[in-house]
């Protein structure tokens, strides 16, 4: 394992960070009634919107409050009050969500002030909560803008409550997680006896599913209701690192005790997380669980000879990129080089031989001779000059159809991803066999099997 390198060049060659104002509003997107908003220019805005619409496939509730030259000067409070108001008329959101950009946050913008001025001023949005989020692009990555949504949200709604409720507990989910991962984490707990209260919920939002009326917000996810119960809940369970400083507010503010989870890829981490939940619920495993963890070890006992000495070179945020990592390695490929699009406590605990905080070029540089590149979208370019396969993870995957119902978590997601990369790798030597025996010809490669 080693010492996590920061990022040496003076500039970004092929980019892999995604900006905290675009996690934000992803975090805000998994709020039931929600519009995220970026306090920013236009072309801020639309740049994440895309981005969001490509990855998921979907109708995604975005606003801006248009700065230009003048307002970034003057500064922007009446262009956060029309955004607001006119969103409010036209949508009727329940929340609004604001993440700051680069440009407002270098000016200096006291938004906490503008908001407290345009609450006096618009008695009608006494209804209407107005959720500010520190998200400057220049400052961390994907995972900051989320956590620091996920905390301005509990910040915001969630006040001390004597009451608890024995079957309630609270989920704080990372932004590594997809919707699909989030409904199996419900399932796991609910199987148990258990209500979760999920913050952020984007697999009520993001996973796909069909209204059949128009609705301008985001239509399911978590409601504003269920953050204020977050009090009476028994207990926390953060869902990676990121999540961290959510759950400690919590805990703080409300005496909820909290569990941070690196990760819920791999036997040993849903183990503990299935111990967790039945210290908590007072119940043994149900049976629906303990096949899915019997079937997981007979997918890693058939998996492991084609994960056995393999290589492999990653790419992602520090939380994807750690589960994923200690989950390669556990199955018995080195590892040989991690770049993290971020700095993160995170990176400390990725077991690989190379660690880097960098970009998609220092993936191609230090990958040397592997067998697999695991990246977003945009490290195919990479893989294609390396000539090895690609797996997909992280955001944006634009390439390729189901990026939110695609499951790593849990016995049954571990199991997916087992199967998903071993046969990558077996697709991979069958391609070098064939062009080895059959010398590029595809009637001699057919004849040579």
């Amino acid at each position: 394992m080693d010492t996590p390198s920061p990022p040496r060049k003076s500039c970004t060659v092929n980019p892999l960070k995604l900006s905290p104002s675009l996690g934000g509003a992803m975090a805000f997107l998994g709020i039931d009634g929600s519009m995220p908003m970026l306090h920013g220019a236009q072309g801020c805005t639309a740049f994440g919107l895309v981005l969001l619409v490509r990855h998921f496939r979907e109708m995604v509730p975005f606003q801006t409050t248009a700065m230009n030259e003048v307002t970034t000067i003057l500064g922007g409070a009446d262009n956060l009050e029309q955004a607001i108001v006119n969103v409010t008329g036209r949508a009727h959101p329940k929340v609004v969500g604001i993440c700051t950009t680069g440009l407002t946050e270098t000016r200096g913008e006291d938004v906490r002030g503008d908001l407290k001025a345009i609450r006096a001023k618009h008695p009608e949005l006494n209804g209407t909560a107005l959720i500010y989020a520190q998200t400057p692009d220049y400052q961390g990555g994907i995972e900051d803008g989320w956590s620091a949504a996920v905390l301005a949200m509990i910040d915001e709604l969630v006040e001390p409550e004597p009451l608890r409720d024995p079957k309630q507990i609270n989920i704080l989910a990372g932004s590594q997680l997809t919707p699909a991962d989030i409904e199996e984490i419900r399932e796991i707990v609910e199987a148990f006896g258990l209500i979760p209260i999920i913050l952020p919920d984007i697999s009520g939002s993001l996973d796909g599913h069909v209204e059949d009326r128009w609705v301008g917000t985001t239509s399911g996810g978590t409601t504003i209701d269920d953050i204020r119960r977050m009090s009476r809940s028994v207990a926390t369970l953060a869902i990676g690192r990121q999540m961290e400083k959510p759950a400690r507010l919590l805990e703080r503010r409300c005496g909820v005790s909290a569990e941070i989870f690196s990760r819920l890829t791999g036997l040993g981490p849903c183990d503990t997380f299935v111990e967790v939940l039945m210290r908590i619920s007072g119940k043994s495993a149900p049976a629906s669980i303990r096949r899915q963890r019997s079937r997981l070890i007979d997918a890693m006992l058939d998996g492991h000879f084609y994960f056995g000495g393999k290589k492999v070179a990653a790419a992602a945020d520090p939380d994807l990129l750690l589960g994923l990592s200690r989950f390669m390695s556990e199955m018995g490929t080195r590892v040989t080089c991690a770049v993290s699009a971020t700095t993160s406590p995170a990176l400390a605990d990725i077991a690989a031989e190379r660690v880097l905080v960098g970009d998609l070029d220092d993936v191609e540089q230090h990958a040397g001779d592997c067998d697999l590149l695991i990246a977003n979208t945009h490290g195919r370019r990479v893989a294609e000059r390396l000539g090895v396969p690609l797996y997909c993870a992280g955001m944006p995957i634009t390439d390729r159809l189901g990026a939110g119902a695609r499951l790593s978590v849990g016995y049954r997601g571990t199991r997916a991803l087992i199967f998903d990369i071993a046969n990558l790798f077996i697709a991979a030597d069958e391609g070098h066999t064939h062009t080895r025996h059959g010398q590029g010809d595809p009637h001699a490669t057919l004849a040579a099997c």
